[in-house]
């Protein structure tokens, strides 16, 4: 621990439940600067509850700082999954078409899936969209200076039309979080974060059913819908895909303690990128 950061404040914060109570200090110092008033205020905000990534302003996502705005959803590690899948196939669409992959990130909440996108993939023509005012412009403030558009709305109706037929990767992170689960969340996200980005309705797929029924129609021949869900809800998810006459394979995470399930539709069949061993078919 830093010398700069008072065994005090550790204490104070590890009593108020904070399980990192050390790397915490030593956010909320580094955030105050030398000003010992506007760290109590902070202190007192995580103490109250509120998210460190609130009280800071920013969350570290896949190696990016990005911005947060309270209210809005927190970009979990977990997400890290999709992101890189999607990354990996907006490069292979950028090489197979000899131009930048038109992306879209849906339900983009701060953009950090698109940030990882725009920073890793190459070229690339990305937009993005949520219906949430306060992760819409913390997401500007993400995705613009790197390149990015993004969109206030309601899932496809925010996004351009020019974007029907012509989209390579259609990444999302839509909530899945059954109603009744809502409940059972840790406080810090239940009582902060907004509700629309959290509840997935009664099996937690309601939004993932909107986004499949209409994603063939939106994506380009060989585009992937690219979509994050739990392993109890994956089975459903890729019956979802089929339905939605898109190809699914699934991309579970390398962490055994870690249900996070990447489910892959592609239109018009697998790329041919694609290797025996990277693809799963769901039967």
């Amino acid at each position: 621990m830093p010398a700069a950061v008072d065994p005090a404040l550790v204490a104070r914060l590890r009593a108020a439940g904070c399980v990192f109570a050390e790397a915490e200090a030593e956010l909320l110092v580094a955030a105050a600067g030398d000003d010992d008033t506007r760290l109590e205020s902070l202190v007192a905000r995580r103490v109250a509850g509120e998210p460190i990534e609130y009280v800071v302003g920013w969350a570290e996502f896949a190696g990016l700082r990005l911005d947060v705005e309270p209210g809005a959803f927190v970009p979990r590690h977990r997400t890290e999954l999709l992101a890189a899948e999607a990354t990996r196939l907006a490069r292979a669409a950028s090489g197979a078409h000899g131009r930048p992959a038109v992306v879209v990130d849906l339900c983009c909440g701060v953009g950090a899936i698109g940030a990882v996108i725009l920073e890793s993939a190459g070229e690339v023509e990305l937009f993005a969209a949520d219906l949430d005012p306060a992760a819409v412009r913390a997401a500007r403030r993400n995705l613009e200076p790197r390149g990015g558009r993004v969109f206030e709305g309601d899932l496809y109706d925010a996004l351009p039309a020019g974007l029907v037929g012509r989209i390579d990767v259609l990444a999302v992170n839509a909530p899945y979080v059954p109603s009744d689960a809502i409940a059972l969340m840790p406080p810090e996200a239940r009582e902060h974060e907004a509700l629309l980005a959290l509840d997935g309705g009664d099996d937690g797929l309601d939004v993932h059913r909107r986004v499949v029924a209409s994603a063939r129609r939106r994506l380009a021949p060989g585009g992937a819908l690219v979509i994050e869900t739990s392993e109890d809800q994956a089975e459903t998810a890729v019956a979802l895909m089929r339905r939605g006459g898109l190809e699914p394979r699934l991309v579970p995470s390398d962490d055994v303690d870690d249900d996070t399930v990447v489910v892959v539709g592609v239109r018009g069949g697998w790329r041919r990128t694609e290797t025996p061993e990277t693809r799963t078919r769901c039967r």
